[in-house]
């Protein structure tokens, strides 16, 4: 297949790839934004998510695209409040303190891994998508008659693949409506920028941050809904999605949401796109070399503010 049709496939990918990235990494910056804690074990409530979707759509059976629905609400519900209470019954006892959250969060991850492993088991098992009609897409060679339409061998995407990327698009509108337009984004937005003030306010600041971890891992197991019919659930999925939202999440500035949104694009695009025309690893190798030329010449991130 020649250079044009392997682009076009390898930004379909990457648009995926971008999609659901975005969720995970919003879910992390929103965490670290507000509450000013490095959540480790983000990567772990992704993988919960999908092993969640798995246990919903093999109870319920039927249809795909009914245990589909039911498990796009129950996994990222379930998880958000088991993230919620996480919150509540440790990190709140340490008070938020950097270095300790972090070795809290090292815990909770292997818990949430070693039970996954317990209960869920070792083998990797697929999720039935809602549904997956296949469509070519066209393109064009040039003749002596000038150009004319043709359908190469390979070149074209699922249905549900282009589900996804909408479905991605969707909830980070709803999220920055949620954040920018309501009394709650507002009690978020006011906790991120003062939270001793805010509290004086008769903010429930503690209430606030509960909700805040809740919703970035719930976001981050809504992403693992979505991609589990393209991948499979497993229980050390967790680890590769995480590292790429550290990786957005540096480049994009912590705690940016435009930042983040912007730097999980681009690592999604790029990351198709390379691991089509050369190999994965090598798109790793560049992202991690771009996380160090950020630090180096802009530690706050490209998006994020300097510290005064």
């Amino acid at each position: 297949m020649e250079f044009g049709p392997n682009l076009i496939i390898a930004l379909i990918e990457g648009s995926v790839q971008a999609a659901v990235l975005t969720l995970i990494a919003v879910g992390l910056s929103l965490v670290f934004g507000v509450m000013r804690v490095v959540n480790v074990a983000h990567g772990e409530f992704f993988m919960l998510g999908a092993v969640l979707a798995w246990a919903v759509a093999s109870f319920v059976g039927g249809h795909p695209a009914v245990s589909f629905i039911l498990a796009l609400i129950i996994a990222p519900l379930l998880v958000g409040i088991l993230a919620a209470a996480a919150d509540i019954l440790i990190l709140k006892r340490i008070n938020y303190d950097p270095e300790n959250t972090i070795v809290a969060t090292i815990g909770i991850l292997y818990i949430i891994q070693q039970m996954t492993l317990i209960t869920y088991g070792p083998d990797a098992r697929p999720v039935e998508p809602p549904f997956n009609h296949r469509f070519s897409i066209p393109w064009f060679e040039y003749t002596e008659q000038g150009y004319s339409m043709y359908w190469p061998w390979g070149l074209g995407t699922t249905s549900y693949k282009l589900f996804v990327v909408a479905a991605a698009v969707a909830v980070i509108v709803l999220l920055w409506l949620a954040i920018s337009r309501t009394k709650a984004g507002l009690m978020m937005r006011a906790t991120q920028l003062d939270r001793d003030m805010a509290q004086s306010f008769g903010i429930p600041v503690d209430r606030v941050n509960a909700i805040v971890f809740g919703v970035g891992a719930a976001l981050a197991a809504l992403g693992a809904v979505l991609i589990v019919p393209i991948q499979q659930a497993h229980y050390l999925m967790g680890g590769e999605p995480l590292l790429l939202a550290f990786i957005v999440v540096i480049i994009g500035g912590l705690g940016s949401l435009p930042g983040t949104i912007v730097a999980a694009v681009f690592i999604g695009l790029s990351d198709g796109i390379i691991s089509i025309f050369f190999a994965p690893t090598l798109a790793k190798i560049l992202s991690t070399l771009l996380v160090a030329f950020v630090l180096i010449f802009r530690p706050q991130g490209l998006f994020g503010k300097a510290v005064r």
